[in-house]
């Protein structure tokens, strides 16, 4: 192997030799990385949950941030002026260029000088997003859901397995390591053979600042591209009520709670369940869904799902945020960051060595950036980002369509079913697709 290649030549040999033989490449570890061999990075989507995965990345001495893209020009440069500060005052990154500043992802995907994208914009937005950076040869975190539909998530994990990409979704309590030792403990009978699992994401909106989902159209500020903020979705009237953080309750662009919250609930619960890589047979959902304003994902919901093996899982909204493992010997309950269970037995116990263990590893940014290193799987892939997404994409079609589902996991369709299998995808507005 000749060691001199540049380094996005390098990736692409590794990426390649992955293909014919056993090869892997070990990560490098942090801090033992020289500037012309750091992983570039371009972010895309820096506010709220953007803002936090680029500093996560920014943290990261392996990684070198050179673009910061959002639609809101000042999001972007504040975030533009947060990178070049910190490198500013690091060492080893006097060589540094600066950070570039643009609204339009589409300036970044696909340029040789960048080779991975952090995507953190709408749920709308990242199958045609991710799927041009695979497309192009970019490796790719994207936040969840890991897209806005079955059929759009289907289409990123073929794409991004078809272009040898690495690409990690952003359910990061599954690098957390109490959250794996919970599902440790369910899975090897800890609370004796598991019959139910109580997912509860949040309820009604979890609206940002004062707005009411009643607000009138206004005109598009002056530093805010709308129409690519709109991207596939189909064209409404501009109100600040719409963009950003509350976008989640509209349903062109996510499905409230069920999608938001309910893919890190779903994750978890699936996980510990052992189905992660497959989906429920039935789906029995049933929901209320405003009937004015802007705001008109479903606010009260209880979707239950059964699978092949027997189990069952509720999806139901309430306050707050959990997942609870039912079995026959006692329950485990994961909240918002802590667990807790019926007996400090299960809690205390120890699992064997020989025992069903889930994969360990560095924390959810730090452990994709190995896999970029080491062209090894992440903790979250694609499958699993699919799969969890699917499940809540699959309870929200019950609840609009009002009546029970058969699904098939391994064909993901509703069997002779048109007008549930019809909302499997969504038509884009001229000028997108996938």
């Amino acid at each position: 192997m000749n060691m001199n290649c540049s380094r996005r030549e390098f990736l692409k040999r590794a990426c390649h030799g992955a293909a014919v033989a056993p090869f892997v490449l070990q990560a490098k570890r942090a801090g033992a990385v020289s500037p012309n061999q750091r992983i570039t990075m371009a972010c895309i989507g820096v506010g709220n949950q953007g803002g936090h995965d680029t500093r996560m990345f920014l943290a990261d001495p392996r990684v070198q941030i050179v673009a910061s893209c959002d639609v809101d020009l000042a999001r972007a440069k504040a975030m533009a002026n947060t990178i070049q500060d910190r490198y500013a005052k690091q060492s080893g990154f006097s060589g540094y260029k600066g950070c570039e500043v643009t609204q339009d992802f589409r300036e970044l995907i696909g340029r040789k000088d960048i080779d991975t994208v952090m995507i953190a914009t709408p749920d709308h937005t990242h199958s045609v997003i991710a799927i041009a950076a695979a497309r192009h040869g970019q490796d790719i975190y994207c936040e969840k859901p890991l897209a806005y539909s079955v059929a759009e998530g289907r289409a990123i994990c073929e794409t991004v397995k078809r272009y040898g990409r690495v690409l990690q979704t952003g359910t990061q309590r599954r690098s957390v390591q109490m959250f794996r030792h919970g599902c440790e403990l369910v899975r090897n009978g800890r609370i004796g053979k598991l019959h139910t699992v109580r997912c509860v994401p949040g309820r009604g909106f979890g609206v940002r600042g004062t707005f009411t989902g009643q607000e009138a159209p206004e005109p598009v500020p002056a530093d805010f591209n709308y129409d690519l903020w709109l991207g596939p979705a189909p064209w409404m009237p501009y109100t600040t009520a719409r963009c950003h953080f509350n976008f989640r309750w509209i349903l062109d662009y996510g499905e409230g709670y069920i999608s938001d919250n309910g893919v890190h609930a779903v994750d978890l619960a699936t996980w510990g369940m052992g189905v992660d890589l497959t989906g429920p047979e039935h789906i029995d959902g049933k929901a209320t869904f405003p009937t004015n304003g802007i705001y008109d994902a479903p606010t009260d919901f209880e979707i239950n799902y059964r699978y092949a093996n027997g189990m069952k899982l509720v999806l139901a909204s309430g306050q707050g945020f959990g997942v609870q493992f039912e079995g026959s010997e006692g329950w485990l309950h994961m909240g918002g960051w802590d667990i807790t269970a019926s007996s400090e037995k299960i809690l205390s116990s120890t699992i064997r060595p020989d025992e069903n263990r889930v994969r360990t590893g560095s924390l959810h940014h730090a452990d994709f950036i190995d896999c970029v290193l080491s062209r090894r799987q992440p903790t979250t892939y694609p499958e699993l980002g699919q799969r969890a997404a699917s499940v809540c994409h699959l309870g929200y079609i019950s609840c609009r369509l009002g009546r029970p589902l058969k699904w098939d996991p391994a064909r993901e369709i509703f069997p002779d079913d048109a007008s549930a299998n019809r909302l499997l995808s969504r038509a884009m507005r001229t000028g997108w697709n996938i």
